[in-house]
């Protein structure tokens, strides 16, 4: 079972109920170096603020870390978020990188903004339109290519490949700008319009010549579809309490509440746009997903409470990706 596209993997440095949060720093360095060894083409990192369930908020810091710890895998941010940093920051943390980890270096970049009000005040952003997502995008791309108004340093340093987390408008601006995108949510299980209009409205640049379309989903294998039920359920019982509590929460083995029914809506929409099952199930449906949405690389979301089942998962997935 091999699948057509690369695989590669996202971590969001999740927190486990009872431990201190750097324990989830340390496992997701660790994780990228056995994602390496697995053979997955690349290993992103997250952004998040006073996030209890998440424990990084940087991700190039995490990054440095992970590049110095690996040898070949290529080592990206899913994303930066653009709305909390000035585009020659941005430009001169990935370039540092570049220079010291030459062709293995990945910027993705967003617009979410904090996720709650506290969090929006403290990044002191509270709004952020397309219109200046694309302002700051362009000039970042500026500052990356030495076109500038000065020069983000090191000078001279090669460019990280630059994608776009995009939901309608940002694959609008990253059509236009000649920009890879990744898209997960509701652009892949809703109506696919945006995405073709990615491709009819891109503009070829000369680092990406054609659309490319990296898919993003929740992922979860195990020998049974029972058990892989049962471990995408923690992300789901997160979900729920952060639209309940206002904050989203570690993960845990059990539920944090006693459940409502419209909660086990929630958990159940949570599952349904997920692809969990046995690995012949997961091949299935992977496979359906990249034709159905026409994917260039599939970017998995592998997370539950039991590292060991988390790891047997992608170790699973690992083995349905094509040889680079």
């Amino acid at each position: 079972m091999t699948l057509p596209v690369p695989i590669s993997l996202l971590d969001r440095s999740r927190t486990r109920a009872g431990e201190p949060s750097e324990t989830a720093l340390r496992d997701t360095v660790e994780r990228a170096g056995r994602a390496e060894q697995l053979g997955f083409h690349r290993f992103w990192v997250a952004e998040h603020h006073a996030v209890p369930g998440i424990a990084s908020g940087s991700p190039p810091l995490l990054m440095a870390a992970i590049a110095a710890r690996t040898q070949r895998i290529r080592v990206g941010s899913g994303g930066v978020m653009l709305p909390n940093h000035r585009p020659i920051v941005v430009a001169e943390q990935a370039r540092l990188l570049t220079a010291l980890h030459p062709g293995r270096v990945d910027l993705g970049v967003g617009r979410s903004l904090g996720f709650t009000a506290p969090v929006r005040d403290a990044l002191g952003v509270h709004e952020y339109s397309p219109e200046r997502f694309a302002e700051d995008l362009t000039a970042l791309a500026d500052f990356l290519d030495d076109t500038g108004p000065v020069t983000a340093m090191p000078k001279g340093a090669p460019s990280p490949s630059l994608f776009v987390l995009a939901t309608g408008s940002g694959l609008a601006t990253a059509a236009e700008r000649g920009l890879p995108v990744v898209v997960g949510g509701p652009v892949l299980w809703g109506d696919l319009a945006p995405l073709q209009g990615y491709r009819d409205r891109f503009v070829p640049s000369p680092a990406c010549p054609e659309p490319y379309v990296v898919v993003s989903a929740d992922v979860m294998i195990a020998d049974t579809s029972a058990r892989a039920r049962e471990l995408a359920l923690p992300e789901a019982w997160a979900m729920v309490e952060s639209r309940t509590t206002g904050a989203f929460p570690p993960l845990r083995p059990q539920p944090a509440m006693t459940l409502t029914d419209r909660q086990q809506a929630k958990i159940e929409e949570h599952l349904a746009r997920s692809v969990h099952g046995t690995s012949d199930k997961v091949f299935e449906d992977l496979t359906a997903l990249t034709r159905r949405t026409g994917a260039d690389e599939i970017m998995a979301w592998i997370s539950t409470h039991d590292r060991e089942a988390q790891g047997g998962s992608e170790a699973a997935l690992a083995a349905m990706a094509p040889v680079s």
